[in-house]
Parts: C-alpha cells; sequence; structure tokens
C-alpha cells in the first residue's frame, strides 16, 4: 500500500514490511519513480498508480539510485508496461547494460560470489541519460541529484528539495529500528561510501529509504542524530 511520505512524496513497498522501497514522486509534468525493485515489482508498481488514481502513462522518468538487481531487476518487464526514460549516473550505467554487478563490484568475497549467482542478474536495460553530481532533474519537480560513490561507483541520492525529503537508495538503511549501513561486503568501496556521508544533508524534514520504514516529523532526529555521529 502507498503511502505519502511528504507533499507529493509516495512509499511503495515492493516487498513486505518495506524491506524494500520504490518512491513516486510528483512533477512538472507527470511522475518520477525512484528505483524499482525485484522481478516481482512490476506488478505492486502498477497497482500504486491504480491505487493513486494515475495511470503508467503518468510516468516520465525512471530514476535508478544504482544498479544492484534488488533495484533493477523488474525493470526491464516494467518497461514493457510503460513509456518512460531511464536515467543513471554514467559510472554504473555499465553495470545497467551488462545486466548484472561485474567482477569485482563489491568488496568481499561474499559479494563477489553472490553476484555470480544468475538470480541476482537482470535483463540488460540501455539508459536514456546519464546522471550528473548537483543535477535538478527536469521535470521532477525539485529532485537534486547527490553522488554518493562506495556502495556502487555510481550511486546517487536524491532531494527533494520543495518538501526537504532525502531518498537514499543503499547510502543509509533503516532495518532493526535505526538507521545504518550495509554490510562492507556488500559493497564496491566501504571507506569511499563512508565518506560520501559528509555530503547528505543533516537539515531535512522526511527521510525515506530503499530499505525499511522511512521517517517523518520527530522520527527524522533519528537519522540526523546517526549523520551527526558519523561525520563528527
Amino acid at each position: 500500500m502507498t503511502a505519502e511520505i511528504a507533499p507529493g512524496v509516495w512509499q511503495v513497498p515492493t516487498t513486505r514490511r518495506a524491506r524494500d522501497n520504490a518512491y513516486l514522486v510528483a512533477g512538472d509534468d507527470g511522475l518520477t519513480l525512484v528505483d524499482v525493485g525485484w522481478a516481482a515489482a512490476p506488478k505492486v508498481l502498477l497497482a500504486a498508480f491504480a491505487e493513486l488514481g494515475r495511470a503508467p502513462r503518468d510516468l516520465r522518468r525512471i530514476v535508478l539510485t544504482h544498479a544492484h538487481p534488488d533495484h533493477v531487476r523488474g525493470l526491464a518487464e516494467f518497461r514493457t508496461h510503460i513509456d518512460a526514460s531511464v536515467l543513471i549516473h554514467g559510472a554504473d550505467a555499465g553495470w545497467l547494460r551488462a545486466g548484472r554487478v561485474p567482477s569485482g563490484g563489491r568488496s568481499g568475497r561474499l559479494g563477489t560470489l553472490l553476484d555470480t549467482v544468475p538470480l541476482l542478474h537482470w535483463t540488460p536495460v540501455q539508459p536514456d541519460g546519464e546522471l550528473l553530481d548537483g543535477q535538478l532533474i527536469e521535470g521532477s519537480g525539485g529532485l537534486r541529484v547527490i553522488h554518493t560513490p562506495g556502495h556502487s561507483p555510481g550511486h546517487v541520492v536524491l532531494l527533494h528539495e520543495p518538501s526537504r525529503t532525502l531518498l537514499t537508495g543503499d547510502a543509509v538503511f533503516h532495518r532493526g529500528g535505526a538507521p545504518g549501513q550495509g554490510p562492507d561486503v556488500l559493497s564496491h568501496d566501504p571507506a569511499a561510501r563512508d565518506k560520501s556521508l559528509a555530503k547528505l544533508p543533516i537539515d531535512v524534514g522526511t527521510v525515506g529509504f530503499a530499505h525499511g520504514t522511512p521517517l517523518t516529523g520527530s522520527g527524522v532526529s533519528a537519522y540526523q542524530q546517526w549523520l551527526s555521529g558519523r561525520t563528527e
């Protein structure tokens, strides 16, 4: 079930208990989707349009925070239902086109082994454009790109400037009751990931995570306290 976490920003849980989330953002020319999800996500996303009283044709663009299977595996199938451009940072564009995280794409042996499993590969997709650090995505209603390499080379976080809503992708998780980071072995470069935390804004009104329940209202202080402790 979709939930409006800020004006014009909706969380779309694509798996149970918000383990995986996509986000819809109302823009100047229609809707922007942030991330897709696993292979089963397209059915959930199409239902979300109906729930919001919108049609798939209202979707203008898909912005990918990065090219990992839990964010892109459903993309190719979803595109058979919609006509929207796909945007991703250039450093991850080759991974999207290849249909998998390449050898050496993760820092740990476990992550490297996981990426050989066919279930974690996806149908290759050619992106329509590449995101740049600091870019305000045209037509998106105010989504600003923040390049945060580390989890993947081209990982990005998005700030919805009108509502000060931060969509963290996998730069920050919210599982287990508190904000945190994913396992080092699943990141491309854990040191770069940690350094990228300094680029995240602390003055936000809402935080939407790719994995875990969003933080709104006074709950945002949990993110702010965690980030302050990591960047001091």
